[in-house]
């Protein structure tokens, strides 16, 4: 576990190996409240073949996505059957939007895996299904930074009163989140927004456990460096600065889950490249897209 100083609070951690931020029921619980910030949440739900839990959302919208495997989600008299996934590999997935202040059953017959990615609101939106023919999929970068975005709760795609939530996907060796960008100010051009990053890493051939690293640096006014070898199920939390970029080992393709919240009025996702990498997009035209993105699925 790496602690480091963010502005001038005390020093928080803001990276979260597999398997140190469990809560009640949950594989990983981060909460506004243990991240020591005000709006984003992540919770992972681990359901065995036939299990069902009860969320209680709180003050929390949330989006439920499956990991792996297929769920029942039931709100009230409504009922959202998820097909799911094999993995995040596979490819998008369907999934719920779970208003606040509710009590919503979540039950698997084949057991799984669940993201509940989380975001404070007063707002209450109705209880809603996603499917995943629907997901918006976006290669971006290309060549070495060719990467694959699922914008299955972004901005402008699925309404939301504050989460911002995408998935991608970094074939191995290539870089992502990158140029790197920063969102911590409130501005016409850009958005204050907390931000999750959290990975999951195939294995090699053999089952060889991956690897990939995570940058995270100092923008002006907010002091952070966190530069980090990532494994599978590790977390990073991006309370400000420049982030990114997020490498993928040879070998090893690189998921991650982002959960984006601020204190906004506007929900969008506005950034700033930094400058002294911003000059790379104009480098893309004249790079071949990576062909191990341009399949079904982006496998």
């Amino acid at each position: 576990m790496s602690e480091f100083t963010g502005g001038s609070s005390a020093p928080r951690e803001y990276v979260v190996p597999a398997g140190t931020a469990r809560g009640d029921g949950y594989e990983l619980e981060i909460t506004p409240k243990t991240a020591g910030w005000e709006h984003s949440s992540l919770r992972v739900l681990a359901l065995g073949s036939g299990g069902s839990r009860v969320v209680d959302t709180g003050d929390e919208e949330m989006f439920l996505v499956p990991l792996s495997g297929s769920a029942t989600v039931t709100l009230g008299e409504q009922t959202h059957e998820l097909a799911g996934r094999s993995g995040v590999f596979e490819g998008p997935t369907d999934f719920s939007y779970l208003p606040v202040h509710s009590a919503v059953t979540v039950a698997s017959a084949t057991g799984g895996r669940f993201a509940l990615c989380g975001a404070r609101t007063a707002v209450e939106l109705p209880f809603r299904r996603g499917d995943r023919a629907e997901v918006p999929v976006e290669l971006r970068g290309s060549g070495q930074s060719t990467r694959q975005v699922r914008n299955f709760g972004a901005a402008g795609v699925f309404e939301a009163a504050s989460a911002i939530c995408v998935e991608v996907i970094t074939p191995g060796g290539n870089w992502s989140s990158y140029p790197a960008h920063k969102h911590d100010e409130a501005g016409p051009h850009e958005c204050e927004l907390e931000e999750i990053y959290y990975f999951e890493i195939a294995p090699g051939p053999a089952g060889q456990p991956g690897l990939g690293f995570h940058r995270t640096s100092s923008s002006p006014g907010h002091e952070i460096d966190i530069t980090v070898e990532v494994h599978d199920r590790d977390t990073v939390l991006v309370p400000w600065g420049w982030h990114g970029p997020c490498a993928a080992a040879p070998g090893h393709d690189m998921y991650y889950l982002n959960v984006m919240a601020g204190p906004g009025d506007e929900r969008a996702w506005k950034i700033t490249d930094h400058p002294d990498q911003a000059w790379v997009r104009d480098t893309w035209a004249d790079q071949a897209i990576d062909s191990r993105l341009t399949g079904n699925g982006g496998q």
